[in-house]
C-alpha cells in the first residue's frame, strides 16, 4: 500500500482506507465475524485508516470497529466522528450540534464503545448553523490538549468555514464525497482551499455508493431498506444514463487489466498526494480489490481519457448529503 501524509505535518497512512459505516447499516448487512475478518485483512494489507462514527449504528459501529481492533489497536489509524443526531424512535431523524459542551461529552462516549484512550483522527461529521465553527473547533483543540485526539479533522465544510475553522487550531483532514460522479468540491472551491492549507483530502463515496463498480444494475437486488433507493443517481429516471457512463469506464478498465473500482480508484488518488480514497466496504473479497487500486498507475493520456468518458458533473440526479 503507498502512504500519503495526512496533513500539513502528520503521520503517514495507507492511500486506501476502510470506511466501515455498511458494516453496521444503510447497505445490506453483513455478519459480524465477516465485518471483522474484513478490517483485520484492512490492516494486514495496509489499509490504515479505519474510519467510523458515534452517528453509525447509533454507536453499535463504533463498537463493532473497537472489538475488530482489541487486539491490534497499534496498527490502524482509527478516526471517528460526533456533532450529527439520531433518535432511536425516528431513525431517519437528523440533527446537528457542534456545541462545546456536546463535543466534550460526545467523545468520552466514543472512547468508550471503541474502548481506546484515544482517537487518531476525530472529525466534526457536519457544521452545526446555529453554533460558530469556531467554537466548535476550539472545544475540539481542547480535546487534543486534554490526550484524547491526536489530529482534528471536519466533513463536508464550505471554503469559508474551513478556513475559519483553520484559523482556531490545525486541521489535518476534509472528509468529502469525491469520486469521478461527484466533484463538487472542485467548483466550489473547497478542494482549492484545503489544498493551500495542507489539509489532506478524504475522498469518502469514491466508488459512487458502489455504482462505479459496475456491478449495481438496478434496485431490484438492494434491500428494503437501503439507503440507495433514496439517492437520485440510483432513481429509474436517471439510472440508465448513469450506467451508459460506467459502461464506458468497464471498457477501459478492461484495456488496463483492472476492475472499474479499482480504475475509479486509481483515479480519486491520481488527483494529488494530498488526497486519500476512502471506499465504504463490508467484505474481505472487495476490499482486496479496493487496495489493489493502489496498483494501478495512470499517465496523462489515460486520466484524460476518463475525463472524456465520464466528464465533471456527467452523472444524472442529486448525491445524498
Amino acid at each position: 500500500m503507498i502512504g500519503r501524509r495526512l496533513g500539513a505535518s502528520g503521520p503517514a497512512i495507507g492511500a486506501i482506507g476502510l470506511g466501515c459505516m455498511g458494516m453496521s447499516e444503510f447497505y445490506t448487512p453483513v455478519p459480524e465475524p465477516e465485518a471483522i475478518a474484513t478490517i483485520h485483512r484492512a490492516l494486514e494489507l495496509g489499509v490504515t485508516l479505519i474510519d467510523t462514527s458515534d452517528m453509525y449504528g447509533m454507536g453499535a459501529n463504533e463498537r463493532l470497529v473497537g472489538r475488530a481492533l482489541r487486539d491490534r489497536r497499534d496498527r490502524a489509524f482509527l478516526a471517528t466522528k460526533t456533532g450529527l443526531l439520531r433518535r432511536a424512535d425516528d431513525p431517519a431523524w437528523r440533527g446537528r450540534d457542534g456545541r462545546p459542551e456536546h463535543i466534550r461529552t460526545a467523545i468520552d462516549a466514543s472512547l468508550a464503545r471503541l474502548g481506546v484512550d484515544v482517537v487518531d483522527l476525530y472529525y466534526l461529521h457536519r457544521v452545526d448553523p446555529q453554533v460558530p465553527i469556531e467554537e466548535t473547533v476550539g472545544a475540539m483543540a481542547e480535546l487534543v490538549q486534554a490526550g484524547k485526539v491526536r489530529w482534528l479533522g471536519l466533513s463536508e465544510t464550505t471554503a469559508e468555514e474551513l478556513q475559519r475553522a483553520a484559523a482556531v487550531a490545525p486541521i489535518a483532514a476534509l472528509q468529502s464525497e469525491y469520486s469521478l460522479f461527484t466533484r463538487d468540491i472542485e467548483r466550489s472551491g473547497v478542494r482549492a482551499a484545503a489544498r493551500a492549507l495542507g489539509i489532506t483530502l478524504v475522498a469518502y463515496a469514491p466508488l459512487g455508493r458502489g455504482m462505479l463498480t459496475g456491478a449495481i444494475r438496478s434496485t431490484d437486488a438492494l434491500s428494503a431498506d437501503d439507503l440507495r433507493r433514496r439517492v437520485p443517481r440510483f432513481d429509474e429516471a436517471n439510472l440508465a444514463h448513469n450506467l451508459a457512463l460506467v459502461d464506458g469506464l468497464t471498457g477501459l478498465a478492461h484495456q488496463h487489466d483492472c476492475t472499474p473500482a479499482q480504475l475509479a480508484l486509481a483515479w480519486v488518488l491520481a488527483q494529488g498526494d494530498d488526497v486519500v480514497a476512502l471506499p465504504g466496504c463490508e467484505r474481505v473479497a472487495h476490499l482486496e480489490e479496493n487496495a489493489r487500486a493502489a496498483d494501478v498507475r495512470l499517465d496523462a493520456a489515460t486520466l484524460a481519457r476518463i475525463d472524456a468518458l465520464i466528464p465533471p458533473h456527467a452523472a444524472a440526479g442529486a448525491r445524498i448529503r
